[in-house]
């Protein structure tokens, strides 16, 4: 993520939270900004002193934005420029852990992929008005992916996940490697990305503003070898895990499309061999790699990561990027010297 789209985001947040009079608006940007900045804290920092310091600042000022909008914002309302005022104090507030993260000097020694306070501050009107159509379209967008079902289910299918240690070992059957390795007379490998509807995937897309939010890769073209980084559809543990087409059609409008690549058969039987390793070694989801850009352990990976991965490994890479970053839609969109061939496209409500 860009700081240009990090600033369209902070902005909307700003901009909502100063058009809007809601008490639980406030109360939730106060403390999910607080909450991702202790998570980051926890997995960044690694000197333990800065550590504390950190964290005991953030839950402090958390208190103080949660006292302040209880105490002030919502209490003069029958007076507009009080409000107004006390709203402008409210909305600057919000910014004080990004600024804790850029002046403490525990941070300058790590790598850091979050915004400066001064990247997140300067977003102008103009800039709001500019992008009123993309903002109009991420609100619309923003309603329905997140709705209370899908709020409901995200919440019951995190406590799966794990990614710290590995909880996923030895889902792939013989049966799949079998499989695998007789597609090895096929000179291609398979790139699958999806439009799921998943709840997940319906608020990833809210984010990337993108429509496929799901890559997969198969060893042949009929797709009876899927595979990827996913939750495990309450089968397996999430991780490296089979996939059926089935599994891609959660909503109306689910679809997916197929690109080849070709590779040798050497190379092919190394990423085969590479993803039995995976599945012996042991595996997770690597949920927190989404926001944080990093994996704790080589085997924690989400699904773009493990294609991106598995065609590095196979000396397929037609782009360049760190993997923590990619994203599915990279796959296909950074292909700029033609690597892939379409194949073709599947309507899942079509076929299911």
């Amino acid at each position: 993520m860009n700081v240009h789209t990090v600033r369209l985001i902070f902005g909307i947040l700003l901009s909502a939270l100063f058009f809007s009079n809601s008490f639980v608006l406030f109360v939730l940007a106060y403390v999910f900004i607080s909450l991702f900045m202790i998570a980051y804290t926890l997995l960044r920092i690694d000197n333990v002193k800065n550590k504390i310091i950190l964290l005991l600042l953030y839950l402090m000022i958390m208190v103080f934005q949660l006292v302040y909008t209880n105490t002030v914002i919502f209490t003069y309302n029958s007076n507009l420029f009080t409000t107004v005022i006390a709203k402008i104090i409210g909305i600057s507030i919000v910014l004080i852990p990004l600024f804790i993260n850029t002046i403490h000097p525990g941070n300058k020694r790590v790598e850091s992929y979050l915004p400066s306070v001064q990247d997140t501050a300067v977003f102008t009107f103009n800039e709001l008005i500019e992008n009123i159509d993309n903002i109009a379209d991420i609100i619309n967008k923003g309603q329905k992916s997140l709705s209370k079902d899908n709020i409901y289910e995200l919440l019951k299918y995190l406590p799966r996940h794990n990614s710290f240690r590995y909880i996923n070992k030895e889902s792939i059957t013989d049966e799949y490697f079998e499989s695998a390795y007789q597609t090895l007379t096929d000179p291609n490998i398979y790139i699958i990305i999806s439009n799921t509807g998943s709840p997940a995937s319906e608020i990833i897309s809210m984010f990337t503003r993108k429509k496929y939010n799901h890559a997969s890769l198969s060893f042949d073209k009929e797709l009876k070898t899927i595979i990827s980084y996913n939750g495990g559809e309450k089968l397996y543990p999430p991780g490296l895990n089979m996939e059926i087409i089935e599994y891609f059609n959660k909503k109306q409008d689910s679809s997916i499309i197929v690109y080849s690549v070709l590779l040798s058969a050497e190379n092919k039987k190394m990423i085969i061999d590479k993803i039995k390793e995976i599945n012996s070694q042991g595996n997770a989801y690597n949920l927190f790699g989404l926001v944080f850009k990093s994996s704790f352990k080589p085997n924690i990976m989400f699904c773009s990561q493990f294609v991106y991965r598995m065609l590095k490994i196979a000396g397929l890479s037609y782009f360049e990027k760190q993997d923590g970053q990619i994203k599915p839609t990279d796959l296909i969109e950074l292909d700029y010297y033609r690597k892939l061939s379409y194949e073709y496209e599947i309507k899942l409500n079509e076929i299911c």
